[in-house]
């Protein structure tokens, strides 16, 4: 399979403490991989390298093979890479249409006078934006609440209504923060089949999940990480077996 994000030999370090520590990770195309390990153990922080939000310590990341290490996050999106928080970030005085046309932004270009003057080509722009949106806002299940304000959906929608936002900038890959914290199981079903809706569609997907019946369920491959090191990485069988990621969640045998 052909290589789409890889992370070298990634440091990101705050003051004395590491929370990202020489990490290689290689993504391929077409594939769910999910990055778990315990609380602490700097996903999060690896998401925010990827993602621009941190520029690392030491190392390098690379999108299609071009270096984006220090690229800005609204550059790292042009370079197809999308992603979701832990705590949710929508507009909720706007409606769920609205908040998915904002992840359109990087599709238009027209410049502040075009959108003063309306000109046609910001028409156009405008037509094309809010189209699409909705064929987004329909494929996550969404399409019913195109009008509703993004603040008045259940919990569970909101998180879904993210993920729409991400896919509206059409992403290689779209990365995505603990997206089944605070749902309840039915909920989580439901996003497990988006999920591998996404990677069919012929997006990559990269997760951070607590949950570990999900990830080792809907993942291709697993990256584990302990106090910000790799320590296991494989198939979910694999890696469920391996004694170092047992160890890390359970603590060692005699204690």
């Amino acid at each position: 399979m052909a290589v789409l994000l890889e992370a070298r030999n990634v440091t990101m370090q705050f003051g004395g403490l590491k929370a990202v520590d020489s990490v290689d990770m290689v993504i391929n195309k077409g594939e769910i991989r999910a990055l778990i390990g315990p609380n602490g153990a700097g996903k999060t922080t690896l998401f925010n390298v990827i993602s621009g939000i941190y520029i690392p310590t030491a190392g390098q990341v690379f999108m299609d093979g071009e270096d984006v290490t220090k690229l800005r996050p609204y550059q790292i999106t042009t370079h197809g890479i999308a992603r979701t928080f832990q705590n949710l970030q929508l507009f909720e005085q706007l409606s769920a249409l609205d908040n998915v046309m904002v992840g359109r932004h990087i599709h238009t270009k027209s410049g502040t006078i075009a959108t003063f003057l309306h000109t046609p080509k910001m028409k156009r722009e405008e037509i094309m934006c809010h189209d699409k949106s909705l064929e987004v806002l329909d494929f996550v299940g969404l399409g019913n609440y195109a009008s509703s304000l993004a603040g008045s959906l259940p919990y569970g929608r909101k998180r879904v209504l993210e993920i729409a936002r991400a896919l509206a900038s059409e992403p290689k890959i779209i990365m995505l923060d603990e997206p089944c914290a605070g749902m309840n199981p039915t909920e989580k079903e439901d996003l497990i089949e988006l999920v591998e809706k996404i990677r069919d569609s012929g997006v990559t997907v990269l997760l951070v999940e607590h949950n570990m019946r999900v990830a080792m369920g809907v993942s291709d491959y697993v990256t584990v990480l302990d106090y910000g090191k790799k320590i296991s990485e494989g198939t979910p069988d694999v890696v469920q077996e391996d004694p170092l990621v047992i160890e890390a969640y359970l603590g060692k045998e005699e204690e």
